[in-house]
């Protein structure tokens, strides 16, 4: 963990001390996104199987949401398992049914001139949920349900097999919960090509969807990302690689729990990083001491040290200056430990999500508050907020006219349109004015 004095530095030594771990952009990644692609295009879904096989170990499967499999999956977890699941998903379902945006009243802008704003839905969702070493069931409930909300027609859901070939129980109960009717078990840049041009595979058809949406490793995220990029192409939610949190501490700090949040980010994956700001070099020095001695007892310990060697521990004069620190690194999460934390907010304006106090783990956003944990990365919280139901919206300004508004707005418009150049603009409202 690299320990940083923010006045000592200069603009760019400020940049180089909030720069995002290297493999994250690194050449090969950007070269195999694009070798996986190339070969998805012209081979279709035999090279989705093939670059499973290659990567995976195992075949895409389809699997599907029967009273079956779920009834399956829930006789093979405790029942305190799936009741957490359900609540979580209640929680989540909630949230979003009360913060979908509704269409606007008209807006009389001249009279007999009105206009609104009208939300719909995208056609067909690609989900993406990361497994692999870990099943991320709560992002399938944190993506399918806002999108169930929102109406979309059509949600395709793939997640990585385990390292067996199959799936954790858990994620066939999100699954039903988030009233999927089927899960891919499919991961990496291959699913995001599957997605993005639409297969055909041995279990059934993955259609080419509209969005692609979800977080992952450095090879799920430049895959978003060039399928966007391509003409036609589908748009992403955002750029959602691996995790970050940013904790800001005072004093009044509880070193165990700022600890236990760093590590909370810091197991995810070797390419996580956590930034530790604070104004208190004793503070600074319990937590790390706390870091050092949770670290012993994690089952996924070295996955977690391989994150913490880009950590940063970046001492302030004041917490001022550690909301700076917080606004130009935009942080996917950011803790709020300290005594006025309700007023810091109000300095925050990067961050994908914000937990305020002691008592707000950002564990229970990443599972069971309600909001989504799909959060921008890499800085993309400057510019962009996380998933909800508008994600997965599209709207509409719908605009009706009077002959009485026509004849008071059209001379104005025909002014300006040739004014531009544009006659064609202006005889077309000339034909709805008065002669």
């Amino acid at each position: 963990m690299k320990r940083l004095d923010w006045a000592s530095l200069d603009a760019v030594g400020r940049k180089a001390a909030l720069a995002r771990p290297t493999q994250r952009t690194e050449g090969r990644v950007v070269d195999v996104v694009r070798e996986i692609f190339e070969d998805v295009r012209a081979r279709g879904g035999q090279a989705v199987t093939d670059w499973s096989l290659k990567l995976d170990k195992a075949a895409p499967r389809r699997i599907a949401i029967t009273p079956d499999s779920v009834n399956e999956a829930r006789n093979a977890l405790a029942p305190a398992d799936t009741r957490s699941l359900r609540i979580a998903a209640e929680n989540v379902r909630v949230f979003h049914q009360m913060t979908k945006p509704a269409d606007t009243p008209f807006v009389e802008t001249t009279p007999g001139v009105k206009s609104r704003l009208v939300w719909r839905p995208i056609g067909a969702a690609g989900l993406y949920v990361p497994g692999g070493s870990a099943p991320l069931f709560s992002s399938l409930l944190m993506l399918a349900i806002p999108a169930g909300v929102a109406g979309v027609r059509e949600r395709v859901a793939v997640t990585p097999p385990a390292k067996n070939g199959g799936v954790h129980p858990a994620m066939i109960l999100a699954a039903s919960e988030a009233r999927l009717d089927a899960l891919w078990l499919i991961g990496g840049a291959q699913a995001i090509a599957a997605l993005t041009f639409g297969v055909e595979l041995e279990d059934g058809v993955i259609p080419a969807c509209d969005k692609l949406f979800g977080p992952g490793n450095a090879y799920v995220a430049e895959a978003k990302r060039y399928a966007s990029s391509l003409p036609g192409g589908p748009s992403q939610d955002m750029p959602a690689g691996p995790s970050e949190l940013l904790v800001i501490a005072d004093g009044s700090a509880d070193p165990e729990i700022a600890a236990a949040d760093l590590l909370s980010q810091a197991e995810h994956d070797a390419d996580a990083q956590v930034i530790l700001v604070s104004d208190s070099t004793a503070t600074i020095n319990a937590i790390l001491e706390e870091v050092e001695a949770q670290l012993e007892t994690l089952p996924r310990a070295e996955i977690a040290r391989a994150s913490l060697a880009e950590a940063r521990i970046v001492k302030v004069r004041d917490m001022e200056a550690a909301c700076e620190v917080a606004n130009l690194y935009g942080p996917e999460h950011l803790a709020i430990q300290t005594e006025d934390a309700d007023e810091l907010v109000e300095q925050i304006a990067c961050a994908g999500a914000v937990f305020v106090g002691r008592w707000a783990a950002e564990t229970l956003g990443d599972y069971a508050a309600g909001p989504s944990h799909v959060l921008p990365t890499d800085g993309g919280a400057r510019t962009l907020g996380g998933i909800t139901t508008s994600s997965f919206m599209t709207t509409m300004s719908v605009q009706t006219v009077t002959e009485a508004g026509a004849a008071v707005l059209g001379p104005v418009a025909a002014r300006l349109a040739r004014l531009e150049g544009l006659e064609a603009h202006a005889r077309a409202a000339d034909l709805r004015s008065p002669e």
